[in-house]
């Protein structure tokens, strides 16, 4: 698919999605982004504000399988990646899949599972496969996970491990919408579900060809060497104890090309890495005692130090920093 056909085909999901979640372009856009660039998005935000609206929605839209799994406390491993199950007839073992093996996989409420379930889904979201009984089912392509979670100081959660958030290419908050848009809600909303009306608008093989063209824009070595600069930055700053993984390098490349494709465009520009790198940074940092002091939530704490990471850090100019 060229170009111009991705950049119609995004703009015919989101307008599909704002028809159910009002207010919020600038998240739908970052998650179809990610969706693009073949990551795996996190939602984080208090309940009611839209998360799991937002990706059903998403998912919705596009001709592709989608499963849906409800995280609570007692949910086992083998709930997400499936089970061995013994035939009686045929006296022998047979693999039942799990509700992992779709498309699209819509985890709700991520952080209210237990450790060892939560655990179960890293090798799922970077290998793309699942490992049973000492035999390995592939996952299918496209494969992505759109999880919601509750904030980590919310009642009955428990914090996603450093590994867990790493695997997540960005992380992104609803917020609460503005009064024209809750107003817009209560009548749109008053007698049926707005997901009731939403049909797909993009085909399997379309998104795949979207994936394909995403992967194809080009980064200079500049921009490049910018994304790397900008990730070892945080593993340098006092004000962090842990800084981003080479994964996220990685991701933010890819994330950022997936955007330039999603604007009909063929490369990557600076721009580009600074308007998601929050998005793709935050969640995997941890800030330093010094900075935490009283703070009971270090989000915005961290998302500062971003910001300011991302102004301290020199932006490559000139034909090389542009294509």
């Amino acid at each position: 698919m060229d170009l111009p056909m991705v950049e119609v085909a995004a703009r015919a999901i989101i307008r599909n999605v704002e028809t159910v979640i009002d207010g919020k372009h600038e998240a739908v856009t970052t998650a179809l982004t990610v969706l693009l660039a073949q990551g795996h998005l996190l939602i984080e935000d208090v309940p009611g504000v839209g998360k799991t609206m937002l990706a059903k929605a998403l998912a919705k839209s596009l001709d592709c399988t989608v499963s849906r799994i409800q995280f609570t406390p007692d949910l086992l491993p083998s709930d997400v990646t499936g089970v061995s199950v013994f035939n009686q007839v045929d006296r022998r073992f047979e693999f039942k899949p799990g509700a992992i093996f779709a498309n699209i996989v819509i985890g709700d409420e991520i952080n209210r599972a237990s450790p060892k379930t939560q655990s179960a889904l890293l090798e799922c979201m970077e290998e793309r496969q699942v490992t049973v009984d000492g035999f390995t089912y592939l996952l299918p392509v496209p494969f992505t996970v759109v999880a919601t979670q509750n904030p980590i100081e919310m009642e009955g959660t428990y914090a996603l491990p450093e590994a867990q958030r790493d695997r997540f290419m960005a992380r992104i908050s609803m917020g609460y919408p503005d009064t024209e848009s809750e107003l817009m809600m209560l009548d749109s909303r008053d007698a049926t579900s707005p997901l009731d009306g939403i049909e797909a608008v993009v085909s399997g093989a379309q998104l795949r060809g979207m994936m394909t063209a995403a992967r194809a824009v080009f980064a200079s070595a500049a921009v490049k060497e910018y994304a790397v600069s900008l990730v070892r930055a945080t593993r340098d700053d006092r004000d962090l104890r842990l800084g981003a993984s080479p994964r996220a390098t990685l991701q933010l490349i890819r994330v950022a090309k997936a955007q330039a494709a999603l604007q009909g465009r063929e490369y990557v520009l600076p721009d580009d890495i600074d308007s998601l790198a929050l998005a793709v940074l935050s969640h995997r940092l941890m800030a330093s005692g010094r900075v935490l002091g009283h703070h009971q939530d270090s989000g915005p704490l961290i998302e500062e130090i971003v910001r300011r990471i991302i102004a301290e850090t020199p932006v490559p100019l000139g034909p090389a920093g542009l294509h």
